[in-house]
């Protein structure tokens, strides 16, 4: 009797869901404490927007340092080192005095937070068949809304009482005590001591790669020019590359200035905005998981990989455009709407990890992710910096119509940009090449 196999890769599903559930808390708690923060610390519109961005320098540009780190160390001691720093920078910014010091501590966030999602990549790429990737980014990203969602209510009422400092310093203790969570329990495919042969066959036969990863004899090293130049190199990358910054574009204002454009640019008080504000982080849950759990429906269907895949993102950011529909009005039902339909389309394009899985190199994953969320997270510097520079007269008008730009650009790269999806293979004359240096 063929034996049943386990269901451990749900287990370790759950442990990167709550990742990233801290991850976008320790992004986000600043831009509930901005409004009151910018008080205190006299902080300008424009000395705001670089606060906001300060996560995004060091997070951004640490992305391919951070996806060839996930290529060489393992996720379960290098994520544990990961939160537990982040988390101290986090808790370090409830003692601060002014610009200097949160600007570097937030720029201390991003840098240790930078390997993240390549690790995330890399995890789901082992522990999940192709024909279930979709579904199961869709499930951790969702992290990142469902508990922003239900949490800034809460953020905002532990901020009402105990003020932006003890913020800050809980949200900091809890990435602390999570970072020893995840160092207990979690593993690998092959050193999980409850996965059986059948989940580990159902898995490899379904394109996880859980073999080879830890640069055995022989394997190229994933630390040369030659590998940066072929995730730099392909039309099809740099179409989701541009897609994915245009996504995060929309992501960075509702995790920065949203809050802020609630309070100060719509009047709203601070306890009502804080409720209004999960609204939106639930529609881009809905949309998100909707688009995964569409995508591999479509795939199971036998529909082509290119059609199952790109369509919900395409639409998603089409949809993203419609956060313009929020500077034609002034009733607050209203503007939360477009919000929230804007986002909604913002989490629908976020399925869009699974071209890292589908389109790099098999032993360059964690450096395509980083390339990828690289230049996806341009946007977190970019977008916080522009809009406080267009928001500074006072009129928020023209930084809501920059946002839903950029959407419409995401969409086209996706239409003109992005081809045929296949993955893209090293030339035999680089793999011979970097085998013999």
């Amino acid at each position: 009797m063929e034996q049943p196999r386990t269901k451990v890769r749900y287990g370790m599903l759950a442990l990167v869901f709550i990742n990233v559930v801290i991850n976008y808390l320790d992004r986000s708690n600043i831009s509930v404490a901005g409004a009151t923060l910018s008080k205190d610390l006299a902080l300008s519109s424009v000395e705001l927007g670089l606060i906001f961005s300060a996560f995004g320098w060091t997070y951004a540009i640490l992305q391919i340092p951070g996806g060839l780190i996930a290529d060489r160390f393992g996720p379960r001691v290098l994520y544990a080192f990961c939160l537990m720093t982040w988390s101290l920078a986090t808790l370090a910014q409830g003692f601060v005095r002014g610009f200097a010091g949160l600007f570097s501590l937030r720029l201390a966030t991003g840098a240790f937070e930078a390997p993240s999602y390549p690790i995330n990549n890399r995890i789901v790429t082992s522990w999940f068949p192709d024909h279930e990737r979709a579904s199961a980014i869709a499930m951790y990203v969702s992290g990142q809304f469902i508990g922003l969602a239900f949490l800034t209510p809460v953020l905002v009422t532990v901020q009402y009482y105990a003020g932006w400092k003890g913020l800050f310093i809980g949200t900091g203790v809890i990435g602390l005590l999570w970072g020893i969570i995840w160092y207990l329990f979690y593993r690998d495919p092959l050193d999980h001591a409850r996965v059986n042969q059948a989940e580990l066959t159902y898995i490899e036969e379904g394109g996880g790669l859980f073999r080879g990863k830890k640069n055995e004899p022989g394997q190229p090293s994933t630390w040369s020019l030659s590998n940066l130049r072929q995730v730099f190199s392909s039309r099809t990358l740099w179409g989701v590359y541009i897609g994915q910054f245009a996504v995060n574009a929309t992501l960075w204002f509702f995790l920065t200035w949203f809050p802020t454009y609630l309070v100060t640019y719509r009047g709203l008080d601070f306890i009502k905005s804080g409720y209004l504000a999960s609204v939106p982080f639930l529609a881009a849950c809905a949309g998100l998981l909707l688009s995964g759990f569409i995508s591999d429906s479509l795939v199971k269907k036998g529909r082509s990989v290119g059609m199952a895949r790109k369509t919900p993102i395409i639409i998603g950011l089409l949809l993203s455009v419609s956060i313009i529909g929020a500077n034609y009005t002034n009733d607050t039902a209203l503007i939360i709407f477009f919000m929230a339909l804007a986002f909604f389309g913002s989490g629908m394009a976020l399925i869009s990890w699974v071209f890292v899985s589908i389109l790099s190199p098999k032993h360059l994953i964690g450096l395509t992710g980083g390339v990828f969320n690289f230049m996806g997270n341009l946007a977190s510097i970019v977008v916080p910096i522009v809009i406080g520079y267009l928001a500074k007269g006072g009129n928020f008008q023209p930084a809501l119509v920059f946002i839903g730009a950029l959407g419409f650009v995401g969409a086209c790269s996706y239409i003109f940009l992005v081809g045929k999806i296949e993955r893209v293979v090293v030339r035999e004359d680089q793999r011979a090449s970097q085998l013999t240096n």
